[in-house]
Order: C-alpha cells, then structure tokens, then sequence
C-alpha cells in the first residue's frame, strides 16, 4: 500500500460514523481531519524509521512535505533518518534548515546528532546540554549527552550523566552498557563489573566486553566522527 493510500484509507476510517445531520458541524470536523491526517501522516513516517525503513520514512516525508510545507517535526525526523543512513553532509544541510530559534528539546539533539557525527564532540555535549534542559526527563537525550561527554574525554561529568539516564530508563541496555564504558575509563572499575555483573547472559557479556575494548580505543585516539551505529554504544537512538 503506497503512502497515499494508506492516508487514504486512514481518513476514511476515520470519518466513518461522523453524523450526517449535523452539517453546522462540518467546519470544525474538516479541521480535525486535517490533523488527523498529518498525525496519520507523522505515524506512517515515524513507524518506517522504527522498521529500519529510512528510505521509506524520507519517500513519505517528501509527500508530506508538499502538503504541509515547513513542518518543523518533518524537518527534524528528516534529518534523523540522513543520519540511520549515514548521510552526513545531507544531513547537516538539512539541519541548517531548523531555524536557529529553534531551541526545542528535540531540535537541540538533532543539532547534537549531527555534530556528533562530524566527530565535533565538545560542540555536540553544548547542544545535548540545551537538549536534556527542554527535555529534562528524556532518557535517550542523557544517554546522547552522556556519550558525547565520554568522546569529549569528560569521563567523570558522563558516569553522572549516564546514572541519571539509568535511572531514568534501567531496562535501557544502550544506556546501561554506555555507563559500564563510562564507569571503566574513569578508573571507576569495581563499578564498572557492579553493573557488568547484572548482565546474565554470557554471550552477551563476551560481545559487550570486545565492543567496550573497541571504544576504549576509539576514545584513547584523536578525535574522529561516529563510527557506524554500534548496537550496544552510542548516541544516536531511534525514539520508540
């Protein structure tokens, strides 16, 4: 069913057993069908970008924005979907296109994204800082905000950052395993094996081991851009 479609049928179901005999309401009814449909709309594209489908999310964003034109959450998911595909220039040029008044919690951490990147750590820890402000408990922002400072070699400002998101979302097993990181490069190891200790599964304890080693590394280097989205580590996560 292409994207048309599916708006299509939405709308129609959604009008389905609206009164008849009552046309005094039709203005407010059509206005609240215009809403209903963009929503439909940001649920289609948003639900393609949570299948791992971003080529899809961008094909029904460029629909959607030729009906509604400068929508900011259009803007912003579409810049989060250049970066599940690694696009980084398209998606810092589509960035520029957030106004710079644009101080919401979720316009900062898609400046933060994007930074992030670029490899420009220090830059991309200023925009999760006015992100996890906006948006205080929003756990994804402090794991950004937490990785970010561990790339920026702010070990200790991340192990605080990455505990408040902890506790924020503890079933969380990217802010769980970005805390471990944390926790290691800061010397803080007896720590660090407390919360390795409650992963139960020995595979995946082997993995988490080799894949915290590798950024270890990474952190000990000169500063790079993101590497491709580890499974485990990272700043960049897709809003469920």
């Amino acid at each position: 069913m292409t994207a048309r479609a599916a708006l299509r049928l939405g709308a129609a179901l959604l009008c389905l057993g609206t009164p008849l005999s009552l046309p005094v309401r039709a203005a407010p009814a059509a206005a609240e069908e215009g809403g209903s449909t963009r929503n439909l709309y940001m649920l289609l594209i948003r639900q393609a970008r949570t299948d791992g489908r971003p080529r899809a999310a961008l094909a029904y964003l460029d629909d959607f924005d030729r009906q509604y034109p400068g929508d900011m959450e259009a803007r912003i998911l579409r810049v989060n979907c250049l970066l599940d595909l690694g696009q980084t220039d398209a998606a810092r040029i589509a960035a520029a296109r957030i106004p710079a008044s644009q101080r919401s919690g979720e316009a900062s951490a898609v400046r933060g994204h994007v930074l992030a990147a670029q490899g420009a750590w220090e830059e991309a820890v200023a925009q999760y800082r006015l992100a996890r402000a906006a948006s205080p408990a929003n756990a994804l922002t402090a794991n950004a905000l937490g990785y970010a400072q561990i790339r920026a070699g702010r070990d200790e400002e991340a192990v605080e950052t990455l505990r408040g998101a902890a506790d924020l979302a503890p079933e969380n097993p990217v802010i769980r395993n970005n805390l471990i990181l944390a926790l290691s490069l800061a010397g803080r190891d007896e720590e660090a094996m407390a919360v390795f200790r409650t992963i139960r599964d020995a595979g995946e304890r082997a993995t988490l081991r080799q894949q915290i080693a590798d950024q270890a590394a990474l952190v000990a280097g000169p500063a790079e851009p993101a590497a491709a989205p580890l499974p485990a580590t990272g700043p960049h996560q897709k809003e469920e």
